[in-house]
């Protein structure tokens, strides 16, 4: 398949309805859309992301009105998460509508449904008139896209088309927030702190200590965010073992950063979101096998960065 690099909106669109897949970009990472009311088109999204399928993939809605076209029903809750933080990185946990294919919840009776903030990615789901299913545009397993770029690095050939954008202005992916439950719970966290929503929701709970998600979710239960080179997570850029070879990537300077092969300091937890999932890849690119990086405080945004740090580890 010969894929398609384009601005065109329109084309874009079209494309979602003929049930094609298009990559496209939000403020988080580059999702990969398909046609949310098209199981045939959901499947195939599936197929090329070579992604589980019993792991449930996000609907994202252009407008606050969209959502009823997507959940059966929406909690107070989950309407005062809406007039706070839609659009934004922020996904809400809810019923499922007939309307939506069952194969995008994996079989439950839940859905994930968000408005983005960027522009482009509303204005695709717009002239859809569709709400479009879209998890992260790259293979299952790897370090999500933050640039049309990596899109193609990973799905150029298996999908339609990709619709061009800056890259991304967040980095990492949004939270989830379960609102089916009588207290609203965090299943993984994202570019909305826990400490935002509880202004919102002041009873709303944290993902439990050692907990490794919920299958309502999705980020939270496979292989994530893995480069093929091995991720260490360490307390401090001082004293690390044999940099030689290796990558580096933190708040502190190390000793001898010279050592290193490739050794890049960020100024806080915002800068080191917007710059882990790209940083992950050129170190692939490159061949490195250890990459370093630097623990931060598990609070704001840092906790979602400690999230996916961990998952990257594992991997």
């Amino acid at each position: 398949m010969n894929t398609i690099v384009t601005e065109d909106i329109a084309l874009a669109a079209s494309l979602i309805l003929k049930g094609e897949l298009v990559a496209f970009p939000t403020e988080t990472v580059f999702g990969l859309g398909a046609d949310a009311t098209n199981g045939d088109a959901v499947a195939a999204l599936f197929e090329a992301k070579e992604r589980p399928a019993d792991n449930p993939i996000i609907v994202h809605v252009a407008a606050r009105s969209d959502v009823a076209h997507v959940a059966a029903a929406v909690p107070s809750t989950a309407e005062r998460f809406m007039r706070s933080f839609f659009p934004g990185p922020l996904t809400l946990i809810l019923e499922r509508h007939p309307n939506i294919s069952s194969a995008v919840s994996a079989g439950l009776s839940t859905v994930g449904v968000r408005m983005p903030e960027n522009e482009t990615a509303r204005a695709l789901v717009a002239a859809a008139a569709r709400p479009i299913a879209a998890p992260s545009a790259n293979r299952s397993g790897r370090p999500s896209p933050t640039t049309w770029e990596a899109v193609r690095e990973d799905l150029g050939g298996r999908i339609a088309c990709i619709l061009k954008g800056a890259p991304v202005r967040i980095g990492l992916e949004s939270t989830v927030v379960d609102c089916t439950t009588e207290v609203p719970c965090v299943l993984r966290p994202g570019g909305i702190a826990l400490e935002a929503l509880q202004t919102v929701v002041p009873e709303t709970k944290g993902r439990p200590s050692g907990s490794d998600g919920d299958v309502r979710s999705p980020g939270t239960r496979y292989r994530h965010y893995a480069p093929r080179g091995r991720v260490v997570v360490v307390e401090t850029a001082e004293g690390i073992a044999s940099p030689e070879g290796a990558a580096y990537l933190g708040l502190s300077i190390p000793e001898e950063p010279q050592a290193f092969a490739v050794c890049e300091v960020v100024p806080d937890a915002e800068a080191y979101a917007r710059r882990l999932y790209e940083f992950l890849r050129e170190c692939d690119r490159a061949g490195i096998e250890t990459i370093y990086c630097e623990r931060v405080e598990p609070a704001g945004l840092g906790t979602a960065l400690m999230d996916r740090l961990e998952r990257a580890s594992r991997g």
